[in-house]
Order: C-alpha cells, then sequence, then structure tokens
C-alpha cells in the first residue's frame, strides 16, 4: 500500500543531503570539540561554521547562538533563565493561552515558585489581541513569551507589533520559533526579539537538536552544570554530527525558503478544492490570512477524530490531531478550547495536515480522496 505522510509539524523526514553530511562527520570527524589538538579543533571548526549560518539566519551573531537537545530545551531554558536572572526586578511572566507545551507546562512551573503568570486569550483564529497585551503589561513584567506560529493550526501571531510594544520595557520578548523557523523571513532585530527557540527536525533536520537565540545583552542563567561549553551557558560535549546535519538542513531551508512557501500554499489550496469537489463538508481552524503555508487544520462536522484518524491511517494516509506532544491524550486539544470553548463540537472532529519537502500534489489529491470517502462513511 501506497503511504502518504502529512504530518510534518510533528517531525520532517531527514533531507538525503543532511544525512551523507552527518554519515561523513561521523566517520571522519569524533574528536571532543573542547580538546585542544587537532581532532578536537576540526570538530570545533564545524560547530563554529554552524553556528556562523545559524546566526546568519536570523540576523544575528554568532555569540548569541546557543546550542540545545531541541525546542523543548531551547523554551525551558529562556523560560527558566530569564526568570532567575531577572526576579529581582519583578515575578510577573506574560504568555498566551495556545503556547507549545514546552513554554505552557514552563509556566506551570514557575507558577509554583512564585511568579504570576497571564495567559492571553485568543480570538477564534488563534490570535491574541495587542490590546489584551498591552493591558496585562506591567512594570514588574519580566517576560513576555508569544510563539511565532501555532504548531496545531497555523496561525502566525503579530510578532513585530509585540517586539515595538516592548520596545523600552524592561520586559524581555521570547518566541517560539520552532513551526516558523526555516519557512517564515525572521530577522531578531527588526522584530525586536530577545529570545528566540528553534529545532532541528521541523526542517528536515536531526532529532534531538536545536538552538535558543539570547540576545547578547540579555542576562540568562544557566540549566546544565558542568563544563564551559556554549560560553558557560549550557554544559555538556556538543553533538557534532546533529549539529553538522542542522547546519545543513538550514542552507537547504534557506535556499529553497521562497519556492517551498508558494509549494506549500498550492497543496494547501489543492487539498480544500478537492474537498470542495467531494462536497465534503468542513470548516477551517485558524487563519488564512495569518498562517503558516504548510499547515492546515480542518474540522469535519458529524465525524469523530479518533475514528478519522484510523480510518485515514488504515488508508496509508499520516495526518493528527495537533501536537505530537500529546498523541494518545484523551484531553481536547487547549489550542481549539482557546480558540473555540470547552463545549465546541470542533474538539472532537478537528484533524491536522502539515506538509513538507516530500509531499506533492498527487500525494494532496489522493489523501483528499481518501478522506472524502471516509467522512462520507463515518457520516452514515
Amino acid at each position: 500500500m501506497e503511504r502518504i505522510y502529512l504530518d510534518h509539524a510533528a517531525t520532517s523526514p531527514m533531507h538525503p543531503k543532511v544525512i551523507d553530511k552527518m554519515i561523513t562527520i561521523m566517520n571522519a570527524t569524533f574528536g571532543n570539540p573542547s580538546s585542544i589538538h587537532s581532532y578536537g579543533r576540526e570538530a570545533r571548526h564545524y560547530i563554529d561554521l554552524a553556528r556562523a549560518a545559524l546566526a546568519r539566519s536570523i540576523g544575528a551573531q554568532e555569540t548569541e547562538i546557543i546550542f540545545t537537545g531541541g525546542g523543548t530545551e531551547a523554551d525551558n531554558m529562556a523560560l527558566f533563565g530569564v526568570a532567575e536572572s531577572y526576579q529581582t526586578r519583578g515575578k510577573h511572566v506574560i504568555t498566551t493561552q495556545v503556547e507549545h507545551h514546552a513554554v505552557l507546562h514552563a509556566c506551570k512551573r514557575l507558577e509554583k515558585m512564585g511568579f504570576e503568570v497571564t495567559y492571553l486569550p485568543v480570538d477564534e483564529t488563534g490570535r491574541i489581541s495587542m490590546s489584551d497585551l498591552k493591558a496585562a503589561l506591567r512594570e514588574d513584567t519580566i517576560l513576555v513569551s508569544v510563539m511565532y506560529g501555532n504548531n496545531e493550526v497555523g496561525t502566525i501571531q503579530p510578532i513585530s507589533e509585540i517586539g515595538q510594544l516592548l520596545e523600552g520595557h524592561q520586559a524581555l520578548f521570547h518566541t517560539d520559533a520552532v513551526q516558523a523557523y526555516g519557512i517564515v523571513d525572521i530577522d531578531v532585530d527588526e522584530s525586536k526579539i530577545d529570545l528566540l527557540s528553534v529545532s532541528a527536525h521541523k526542517i528536515n533536520g536531526p532529532k534531538g537538536v536545536g538552538f535558543l537565540y539570547a540576545r547578547s545583552t540579555v542576562k540568562l542563567a544557566p540549566r546544565l552544570f558542568g563544563g564551559d561549553q556554549e560560553r558557560k551557558r549550557r554544559a555538556g560535549t556538543e553533538n557534532v554530527a546533529s549539529i553538522v546535519g542542522f547546519h545543513e538542513a538550514v542552507l537547504i531551508a534557506s535556499e529553497a525558503r521562497p519556492a517551498k512557501r508558494e509549494k506549500f500554499v498550492e497543496l494547501k489550496e489543492t487539498l480544500l478544492e478537492k474537498l470542495h469537489v467531494g462536497q465534503v463538508e468542513f470548516n477551517i481552524n485558524g487563519s488564512l490570512e495569518y498562517c503558516l503555508p504548510h499547515v492546515l487544520n480542518l474540522s469535519f462536522p458529524g465525524t469523530s477524530v479518533e475514528a478519522m484518524l484510523v480510518n485515514l491511517d488504515l488508508a496509508g494516509v499520516a495526518v493528527s490531531s495537533g501536537s505530537a506532544c500529546t498523541a494518545g491524550s484523551i484531553e481536547p486539544s487547549h489550542v481549539l478550547v482557546a480558540m473555540f470553548g470547552k463545549q465546541s463540537e470542533r474538539l472532537t472532529n478537528s484533524i491536522r495536515f502539515s506538509f513538507g519537502f516530500t509531499t506533492t500534489k498527487e500525494d494532496v489529491s489522493k489523501a483528499a480522496e481518501e478522506l472524502a470517502k471516509i467522512v462520507k462513511r463515518l457520516k452514515k
């Protein structure tokens, strides 16, 4: 049976060039980057090249890039690092109700540590209101953490407007850009972003590696203790092969970004058109104006998300009900709850489709055909 993968927002397959690059490094470069001999210097050289490329990709300085074990660690490092370093200035943090759990669960932990957290609501498209943010901002606010693009519905937040609002305020601005990086053009200076989290496996790189951008003026208490790696901000011997793979994935993503966006928009339009032709009733969850091009979340009235996912999988189509980090959970999507309320039917009948470099128009058309059959069968 032919299988179709439409769950790239959960994780993306590694690009062949990334795999080749990593294999070469694993075969030839095994030195510890902290060693001063030639083996260590060679490994350090590859890390330096990667750090420079990642910094360029967001308009940052090389010293502002901290390699992490992924997006979750980067988010945690930003929130806890800032909270510990700036708590004498205040203990108030602002975030949103639709953040990834790497941020939300960290905020819940901060509350147990004596911090006060304001969770901004969103409208039915998943966007916060700038007036709500202005009203929530206080003199003792030390951090505002708002994700760039949502992992479940694809909605992009008003990042530049938030940066402008916080200019001149003591609060630092952190954004979880795990879903947006590599697809959306990001410039940390233009958007006045102080901290930014990224994960490699969302852009066809390896799992288990990411980075946190931290502006040079930001004080950041470390979460790991040991050696002096990452300018004493993140102890532990660097994962050289994965960092090199991350570097290669970033180069590929940078070269193909405009064409990739156009392709994803076309795939999204194809899926919607095929469903219309198949006379499938559906609603779009999120915004078509402010959205990531590769993520599409749809509600199918009269169906059950569990039955839909199982039937699609049996038909060879891989999709999800939202965040991969809550797969198998009986809890409704916190993102959809924030958008539509706890009683909304959309909580039990919504599916996320997400595209990547391996996705073809034929894949999407075939998936739409199978989807139409399944929806009609289930509604009977």
